[in-house]
């Protein structure tokens, strides 16, 4: 059992890694490995909507980075976290360039993040972090993914890089998601009763 973490800021070890490490130590506490990918601070533009990945269906992104690989990761994960500090109330501009592609390949390859668990998790200075995390959520609902859940929002205060240790609740909703989210992948590997089939995307347009 596997989790793959996203980091999403600029920062290597600003306050939204010290949260994605809060979320994956408890995890492995509980059995699952983890690995964090910092992607904030890599050359990654967005999506050109030329849908070549749903053309080619090669589970790949014409644009060939560093995106590709960790596509690659996720696919073979049990579970994905996705984590971004907060600007102007969304989600980071290079982590929203990422996840646009990513998660368009994956839906455009069968659902290759279709089933596996789903967390986000929001670090910000004073406010936008609702938002944020709303934001960042869409892509799991959108991927049919199952959600981990913690006892509130899944957000934590802090500016300064590591000054989100000191806010004690924000502290235990990572802990408290960490072990919810191990719950979850362990209930799925064990679980005797099948998965949903698939059924074929029925997509339509508002204006006809």
């Amino acid at each position: 059992m596997k989790v793959i973490a996203i980091n999403g800021s600029p920062k290597s070890e600003g306050n939204t890694y010290h949260a994605l490490k809060m979320v994956t130590d408890e995890l492995e506490n509980q059995g699952v490995s983890t690995e964090i990918i910092h992607i904030g601070n890599k050359n990654i533009r967005g999506c050109i909507a030329c849908g070549g990945c749903f053309k080619n269906k090669n589970e790949k992104c014409v644009i060939d980075d560093e995106v590709n690989e960790i596509i690659k990761k996720m696919k073979s994960a049990d579970g994905i976290i996705i984590g971004s500090p907060v600007y102007y109330a969304s989600i980071a501009g290079t982590m929203k360039c990422f996840l646009d592609r990513a998660f368009y390949v994956a839906g455009s390859n069968g659902g290759l993040f279709r089933h596996k668990v789903g967390a986000s998790v929001v670090a910000g200075r004073r406010s936008g972090e609702v938002a944020t995390f709303d934001h960042l959520n869409h892509y799991f609902t959108l991927a049919e993914m199952f959600l981990a859940s913690s006892n509130y929002w899944n957000v934590i205060h802090g500016r300064d890089p590591g000054e989100v240790l000191k806010d004690e609740e924000g502290t235990q909703i990572m802990r408290v998601l960490g072990k919810n989210m191990a719950f979850l992948i362990k209930l799925l590997h064990n679980n005797s009763v099948p998965l949903p089939e698939r059924e074929t995307k029925i997509m339509t347009n508002f204006i006809r």
